[in-house]
């Protein structure tokens, strides 16, 4: 290992086998030396000049010769440029291309983060010079051959920080049919941004939103995928101004299913912007302040509640996968210090505008498969055969009386997590049902939405800060024009590209995300279409591991000002070396290592997911209270270690941990995306009843709606 660094290719031969039936390899060639630049911290030790990487998955200290240093200085943060790989006698030699400053500067750990793990963070000139050129407002020209629906009452409902808004709702009661016949129901109006109006294919603008794919979120910082002339002006729908959408117009039934839907551009005018804090506090009192203040829009905001109540006997019955977590957020001070870790609150709201997204999303996989166009779908599959079994194994040993079959649905899942949502373990049996599920992907081939519980799902929702959602609107206006569209042909193929051909050769998975089949036949489309959505969901994954590096930065940096303090826990996770413990106040995780945890021997079982001592019996799984002291921060290396207090409340005997048991506990989850986010979400009561819902005459804004579609004669389209 000494002739290679992180992230070089390389042919290896299997030599031997270790004690545990491991194989071991040798490298015996070097196919392809990264091209990543390192970053990490100037040092100089007996004369000479070195940079010891940030990263520690590389396992060299880089030299750098005395003209090489550029203005750096020792001790601080700098980006080198390798000029020789290491060899089996010697270090890797390197240049300082880039000056990133003190360790200790307000923001570094986000600088860090962008370059770590190769995320694009400064738009073309190209792409600069192309945004300075778009309008300031919409154009007359641009409202041609699109409905206009500014005299609807739409609404924006976001966070109390969001700068972009690219979804807005409206909801009436509505009957479809006429006479006793007639079905009554919801209409619901869920407008999008239409980025795609203003990023043209193959453009600068496009090419560099296809680098990035996403828009990656750190605490008081955002990476978007547009510039911000797009992102926060001219495609987000800012209230009271003219704004270019996508439309999904939808008919829900009272027992929440999408009976009819229709695409089609639009010319919008947020008539509000209202924050989730704002409407929960509305919803749960109709007679309150907030709701005096916007009493014009309280009858708008109690029908999106009613189709929410719709739509949620819909998931019900579908059996999709709902658990309650605690999600944190952290909140910084002027100098990117954390001020403070406070769970995230899900409300109604929340809740409301999710499961109206949830239904566009479906609607938008509904028109691509029936145009049997080409798009790219969301698809999250079952367990695989291995965590299915694990799974089946750990709930045979908890002695439940229930299981998963071989062909596991996902109302089986949330039977399981309904009928243990009461016990003392509930925490680790959610835990384990979690960790069973494969990670969600982007892909041409549609096998469904196993956690939502969808045949056919994609992502049509987010534009603003998401590629696939832009592809989709693309193809949706191509079906609605009766054309074909073509994915941009792009002047470097990408990672993700090069990927997808060695898969094509070997048949191998990517890094980073589950196998995707190739199609024997495939032709250059399909093959273009398999490696956007590769590159899209390894970006996702990239955009997730920053953020998280960033977190875990802060958190050591907020926990190295509390070295030797003592606080109580949970016990998260359980492993062959350790616990991982949460803290109670701050939402902190570090590991328990397994010489921390007593003086006897401690065997992991793995089917029970937990520490065992075999001389008493203690034991630590999910869910363990436990109370530990801050013992060392490994800022470098993002790892927070306790040790475990010796007293009553921490050497616990087998029955008093069976006892302690999910008390006060939550387990957290990865933050999901906005429009999968249903499966991360917590139960909420309301204080006012749903209105009685309307069955007869239309409303000023659907006649509206219905005077604009008339004259482009554009029929409800009929779902499978």
């Amino acid at each position: 290992m000494r002739a290679v660094l992180h992230k070089d290719r390389v042919k290896v031969r299997i030599v031997r086998s270790d004690r545990k039936g491991r194989p071991e390899g040798r490298v015996v060639e070097i196919l392809e030396r990264s091209k990543q630049p390192i970053i990490g911290r100037l040092l100089q030790e007996s004369g000479v000049w070195l940079v010891a990487p940030e990263d520690k998955r590389y396992g060299h200290d880089v030299l750098i010769p005395k003209g090489a240093t550029s203005v750096a200085k020792a001790g601080q943060v700098v980006v080198v440029e390798l000029v020789e790989p290491p060899a089996l006698f010697g270090q890797p030699v390197g240049r300082i291309k880039e000056v990133l400053g003190e360790v200790d500067d307000p923001g570094m750990e986000i600088e860090i983060a962008v370059r770590k793990f190769s995320v694009p963070h400064e738009f073309s000139e190209a792409c600069i010079a192309l945004a300075r050129t778009l309008p300031d407002k919409v154009r007359p020209h641009d409202k041609v051959n699109r409905i206009d629906l500014t005299d609807v009452p739409l609404v924006t409902i976001d966070g109390e920080d969001a700068r972009d808004f690219d979804d807005a709702v409206y909801c009436e009661p509505a009957t479809k049919g006429r006479g006793k016949s007639g079905v009554n129901g919801w209409r619901l109006l869920v407008a999008i941004a239409d980025v795609s109006h203003y990023v043209e294919t193959g453009s600068a603008i496009d090419i560099d939103a296809y680098d990035r794919a996403t828009s990656v979120y750190f605490p008081r910082r955002v990476i978007p995928m547009l510039p911000e002339k797009l992102s926060n002006g001219l495609c987000s729908l800012n209230p009271e101004v003219d704004r270019l959408c996508m439309v999904c117009d939808m008919f829900v039934t009272a027992d929440g299913e999408v009976d009819a839907y229709q695409f089609y551009p639009a010319v919008m005018w947020s008539h509000a912007r209202f924050t989730y804090t704002e409407v929960a506090a509305i919803l749960g009192n109709t007679r309150g302040p907030e709701a005096i203040k916007r009493k014009d829009r309280l009858g708008d905001l109690l029908n999106l509640h009613g189709v929410f109540q719709a739509l949620l006997k819909s998931r019900q019955k579908r059996g999709a996968v709902d658990f309650e977590t605690t999600e944190t957020q952290i909140v910084c001070d002027e100098s990117g210090r954390i001020e403070k870790i406070v769970p995230r609150t899900r409300n109604v709201a929340h809740r409301v505008i999710e499961e109206a997204m949830l239904a566009a999303n479906v609607c938008s996989a509904d028109f691509i498969s029936q145009s049997k166009h080409p798009g790219l779908f969301r698809v999250h599959e079952g367990p695989t055969p291995e965590k299915k079994e694990i799974l089946q194994n750990y709930l045979k040993a908890t002695g439940l009386g229930m299981t998963i079959s071989d062909d596991p649905s996902p109302g089986e899942f949330q039977a399981i997590a309904v009928a243990t949502k009461d016990r003392p373990d509930a925490q680790q049996i959610h835990s384990m049902l979690l960790r069973s599920m494969q990670q969600a992907i982007y892909t041409p081939t549609n096998s469904g939405h196993f956690g939502l519980a969808y045949g056919a799902y994609t992502h049509f929702t987010s534009p603003i800060r998401r590629y696939p959602d832009l592809l989709v609107h693309r193809v949706i206006k191509a079906v609605l024009a009766k054309t074909r569209y073509q994915l941009p042909v792009l002047p470097t193929p990408g990672e993700a590209h090069a990927k997808l051909a060695r898969r094509l050769e070997k048949g191998a998975a990517s890094r980073g995300a589950q196998p995707t089949p190739v199609p024997r036949k495939a032709n250059a489309e399909g093959i273009a279409w398999l490696a956007a959505g590769l590159h899209c969901s390894a970006n996702e994954r990239r955009a997730d591991e920053a953020s998280r590096d960033v977190e875990a930065w802060l958190k050591c940096k907020y926990m190295k000002e509390h070295l030797g303090e003592e606080y109580g826990g949970v016990v998260t996770a359980a492993t062959s070396f350790g616990v991982f413990v949460t803290l109670d106040a701050m939402y902190v995780e570090g590991l328990v290592h397994i010489t921390e945890l007593g003086g006897e021997y401690f065997r992991f079982d793995e089917t029970r997911q937990e520490l065992r001592g075999e001389r008493t019996g203690t034991r630590y799984a999910i869910g363990t209270r436990v109370r530990i002291q801050v013992s060392r921060v490994d800022l470098d290396g993002r790892k927070i270690d306790f040790r475990l207090m010796q007293d009553g409340d921490a050497l616990v005997s087998r029955a008093m941990v069976d006892k302690s048991l999910g008390r006060d506990s939550k387990a957290r989850l990865p933050k999901g995306d906005r429009s999968d986010a249903p499966t991360h979400t917590r139960s909420a009561t309301f204080s006012e009843k749903p209105r009685k819902r309307s069955t007869g005459k239309s409303s000023k804004a659907a006649k509206s709606i219905d005077k604009g579609l008339a004259a482009q004669k554009k029929a409800p389209r009929k779902r499978r």
